[in-house]
């Protein structure tokens, strides 16, 4: 029997790829209506989680362009202003 269960091995493969081969047409229009959504909707949501990202860094970037900006201005306005001087000792009398 060894020839018969060497050939189940080498078969079985083989009616499966048949198989395969003569249900594609009928399991490959439908899969792809049931997949062809599912990519849709999983490439809208990476649009919009991209969009949203992009949103997110660019707001950021204005909040940190605006920090900048008033550091630079209250370090210019540091810079100008005379540092005041300590008032000197008056002489007591006594």
């Amino acid at each position: 029997m060894p020839l018969i269960e060497d050939g189940l091995k080498f078969g079985t493969p083989v009616l499966i790829g048949i198989g395969a081969l003569l249900l594609a047409p009928v399991v490959l229009p439908a899969a792809g209506s049931v997949i062809r959504p599912l990519i849709k909707a999983t490439v809208k949501s990476g649009l919009l989680l991209a969009h949203k990202g992009r949103e997110f860094v660019s707001e950021a970037m204005e909040s940190l362009e605006d920090i900048t900006a008033e550091v630079k201005a209250e370090l210019i306005a540091e810079r100008e202003s005379p540092t005041p001087v300590a008032p000197a000792e008056a002489p007591q009398n006594g």
